[in-house]
């Protein structure tokens, strides 16, 4: 019989990813996205459906709420397409961000009983929630067959940028949830502003209107938002509306790899004492 051993070392650096831990643990990454997929719809009478059913009854009230009793323009492609759009990418990134700022406080009791890489549970986290994306996905490609066919709606070239837009909300959202993550084991009172702050973001991102109607004085500072170019480049993909701008797309990724650097320098600092304070 082999014999295994196992040394932890302590992290020596703040930007300290161990690569090479996480592909040794990739199984472990495994059973957690299928045990987390497993969880969320436990005891559910719909099951998986609810991943369908939530993106659905949201782009319903846009459409009624923003298209039809406040007017506001869907660049002329189909309101309901147009809200869809939006609503889909927007909850796979709020979903993961929601639910990766809970990494510490949520999994503590088998941080401290087990040892394995603790950026495992979050990278779990936003792979499991991009199987509900697909579903999601897949419904949203559905009823734009539907509008192609009808002449309602014409896809760009851009549509080949899908898997980066989907790794940059998933790298976005990992980012900003380990930072949140990190934060609330010392300050809980994070935790009760989280929903109300992702609300808040989305009202800032144009997921529920056209960027068209936000002032040319603010656009610059709107464009710092790096979901407000990845919501953008989705409609000009699929619906073939706006304009795609590089410059603002790249400043995008630029905030999105920022924001993710500074989240591992603080879950690393964090992983070390944690337990001390969850």
């Amino acid at each position: 019989m082999e014999k295994y051993d196992v040394v932890i070392e302590p992290k020596t650096g703040w930007f300290d990813i161990d690569l090479e831990g996480l592909w040794k643990y990739r199984d472990l990454i495994l059973l957690f996205v299928k045990r987390n997929f497993i969880a969320q719809y436990k005891q559910t009478i719909l099951g998986p459906a609810w991943a369908i059913i939530q993106p659905m009854l949201t782009t319903v009230i846009f459409t009624v709420v923003f298209g039809s009793m406040a007017g506001l323009s869907a660049d002329g492609v189909p309101s309901f397409l147009f809200y869809m759009s939006g609503t889909i990418a927007w909850t796979y990134f709020s979903t993961c961000l929601t639910k990766t700022a809970d990494t510490f406080t949520g999994n503590a009791r088998i941080f401290g009983k087990v040892y394995f890489p603790r950026l495992v549970m979050p990278i779990s986290t936003v792979l499991t929630n991009l199987i509900a994306f697909s579903i999601q996905f897949a419904m949203f490609l559905g009823f734009l067959a539907f509008y192609i066919v009808r002449g309602e709606v014409h896809p760009s070239i851009y549509i080949l940028l899908l898997p980066l837009l989907v790794v940059q909300m998933a790298m976005l959202a990992l980012g900003s949830g380990i930072i949140i993550s990190a934060l609330t084991t010392k300050y809980r009172d994070l935790k009760m502003l989280i929903s109300f702050g992702v609300q808040l973001w989305m009202y800032g991102t144009p997921v529920a209107y056209d960027i068209r109607i936000v002032p040319q004085k603010l656009l610059g500072m709107y464009m710092l938002n790096p979901m407000t170019p990845i919501i953008n480049s989705f409609r000009k993909a699929f619906l073939g509306i706006g304009v795609f701008q590089p410059r603002y797309y790249l400043c995008g990724w630029g905030v999105t790899l920022v924001i993710l650097f500074i989240g591992i320098i603080l879950f690393n600092q964090v992983e070390k004492t944690f337990m001390d304070t969850v």
